[in-house]
């Protein structure tokens, strides 16, 4: 029973982060709890237990008398999310060198290719599925479970707010720049280079200067 809950719980979480990313929700907006009970088919307790874990991780927050609204992180905090990440990232790719496969490095290069399309397509949300999805073939390898469950949380901060900007071609032409970053991380899974890696995603790939967008 208790699994069965938990799912529900995840697959609530779920919509509305993703609803979060893609834009649908927008940052100062409230969530209608019982609109998300219809639209899933679930009852309050798991509504109510993922705003709650949303509200944790500071996507959303919950105001008295008003409810849960969509937090908007100022530039400051996005910055500080980035360092965060790229320090954790960075520790995630030095562990998991010794155990990232030919296929697992296929596998990001696939990755790749679908994030290229998917900036062609101006499409942020694919972009945003896809770069988690190559952070996450080695973060899945490093080999450090509380790590892992540390950067999967991180990951819902970043929601479309990160890149907020109004200026799509500037927007899109920094992820370019990212995803070209993707391609020289591959590069140094290659060649098995675990201090180049870790210093490349540390002080080059989360130093992305984009803080014009925001």
């Amino acid at each position: 029973m208790n699994n069965k809950y938990q799912s529900l719980k995840d697959h609530v979480y779920n919509y509305i982060a993703d609803k979060i990313q893609n834009g649908s929700l927008l940052p100062n907006q409230k969530l209608n709890e019982a609109s998300i009970c219809q639209k899933l088919g679930v009852s309050r307790t798991p509504v109510r237990e993922a705003l709650i874990q949303l509200a944790s991780e500071n996507l959303l927050e919950n105001i008295p008398r008003r409810g849960f609204i969509v937090k908007e992180l100022d530039t400051k905090k996005k910055l500080d999310v980035f360092l965060i990440v790229g320090a954790l990232d960075a520790l995630a790719s030095t562990l998991s060198v010794p155990y990232v496969s030919d296929e697992d490095i296929a596998d990001m290069t696939r990755l790749a290719d679908k994030i290229d399309l998917a900036i062609q397509q101006n499409n942020y949300s694919d972009y945003q599925l896809y770069q988690n999805d190559f952070h996450n073939v080695y973060l899945l390898k490093c080999n450090n479970s509380s790590l892992i469950d540390l950067l999967k949380s991180l990951q819902h901060s970043f929601i479309r707010q990160i890149y907020l900007s109004e200026d799509k071609q500037k927007l899109f032409s920094i992820l370019a720049q990212m995803n070209e970053e993707h391609r020289q991380i591959i590069q140094y899974f290659k060649a098995k280079d675990a201090q180049g890696l870790e210093a490349f995603i540390k002080n080059v790939h989360w130093k992305i200067n984009f803080t014009d967008m925001i």
